[in-house]
């Protein structure tokens, strides 16, 4: 192998794919990366055996050649180098990479390529497309919900649901449920559900950034594996195997008090809230009180206290509150945390009595819905 490229071209493909490169493994080759020559580009490839990526570098192919070096030392070796080109030459017998950048140079020893686990080819099976800008948005407004402990692998992962030309993801952890619905830019041909890692859906999130290319998604829930395309680069994840919890069930059809607040006045007043709950039990407790015609305005009444501490109160007006007056306590990190997905604007949460779910969506739409177990409190 020898080929040249751009230090920054180089620089940036490494970070891309360092996200999948094992951190602690019983099989050292997987903290290498990849480095072979593929449709006179420098393809870069890396797994940690849930989850591979690989991506592609603009570069001047002399001669084909593959090879795996330790990803973080060629990643901080790469990053210390001028902005110029990068020449890379495997020594013949194929253990050793020559790097030379301007008056810099390095030699590193490798690992054969054909000790690299292989890289999961997904071609067949379910094909959607969506906007990257709504599949950022969905991913960020419901992975932080999935599980993080394995006792239930499942509820680790977000079910990905395709049907004609609708997508749904959805994640609950036992306490809390998000499920966000959005367009798919065509239909797919059959209805498909899968669980993806929330893991994998968090990396593709980083991946995104501003793209503005469709997303390619290709699911073969046979062999249970998921490809996300993106533009020059390319991720696989094992899919999680088990049936996901029947979410629809959980999600409250009725209510007795409806609130809607300003997201951003709500926010400041459980921040505040949140600092005296952390000393009590994460306890943040919210009375709504409807408006009296010609008199007081609808308004929340939100406290916490903790008996080494201290306590706290706010009063926040409510934009309206239909129905009778309710009071509910939730934990006041998972209140946090569906307040800080939303965009501004005004929020509904929905609440039949104090010890059933609360319902957090968008004033205006349907298309988020956020559930929420109280915490059983004194009053």
């Amino acid at each position: 192998m020898k080929l040249s490229c751009l230090q920054e071209n180089l620089s940036r493909g490494l970070a891309v794919v360092g996200r999948a490169v094992a951190t602690r493994t019983t099989l050292p080759v997987t903290q290498n990366v990849l480095l072979s020559t593929h449709q006179s580009m420098l393809k870069l490839s890396a797994t940690n055996l849930e989850i591979a990526i690989t991506t592609w570098v603009g570069a001047m192919i002399e001669e084909e050649g593959e090879i795996t070096v330790p990803a973080r030392l060629l990643t901080e070796f790469v990053n210390s180098l001028p902005s110029d080109r990068i020449d890379l030459e495997l020594n013949p017998g194929g253990g050793e990479l020559q790097l030379r950048c301007a008056r810099a140079q390095a030699r590193i020893h490798g690992t054969d390529a054909n000790e690299f686990p292989p890289i999961p080819s997904v071609a067949d099976g379910i094909h959607a497309r969506i906007d990257p800008s709504t599949l950022k948005t969905a991913i960020s407004r419901v992975t932080f919900a999935a599980a993080t402990e394995e006792s239930r692998p499942v509820l680790t992962g977000v079910e990905v649901k395709l049907a004609g030309s609708k997508f749904t993801l959805a994640a609950a952890d036992g306490f809390r449920l998000a499920v966000q619905h959005g367009a798919l830019l065509e239909p797919v041909a059959a209805e498909t559900r899968v669980i993806v890692p929330a893991r994998t859906l968090n990396e593709l999130n980083r991946l995104l950034g501003d793209r503005e290319d469709p997303v390619e998604i290709t699911l073969t829930p046979a062999r249970g594996q998921v490809l996300f395309k993106l533009d020059g680069v390319e991720l696989v994840s094992q899919l999680l195997q088990g049936s996901f919890p029947n979410y629809e069930q959980l999600i409250p059809q009725r209510f007795q008090t409806r609130a809607l607040f300003d997201l951003q006045t709500l926010q400041r007043a459980t921040r505040t809230a949140a600092i005296f709950a952390r000393d009590g039990s994460n306890i943040v407790r919210m009375q709504m009180v409807p408006g009296v015609e010609g008199g007081a305005a609808p308004k929340v009444i939100i406290s916490a206290r903790s008996e080494e501490v201290g306590e706290h109160q706010d009063e926040v007006d409510a934009e309206a509150i239909e129905g009778a007056e309710a009071k509910i306590a939730f934990n006041s990190r998972y209140l946090m945390d569906v307040l800080g997905v939303l965009e501004g604007g005004v929020l509904a949460l929905e609440t039949t009595t104090a010890s059933s779910p609360g319902v957090f969506k968008p004033k205006d739409s349907d298309d988020y819905i956020h559930v929420v177990m109280p915490m059983f409190v004194q009053w």
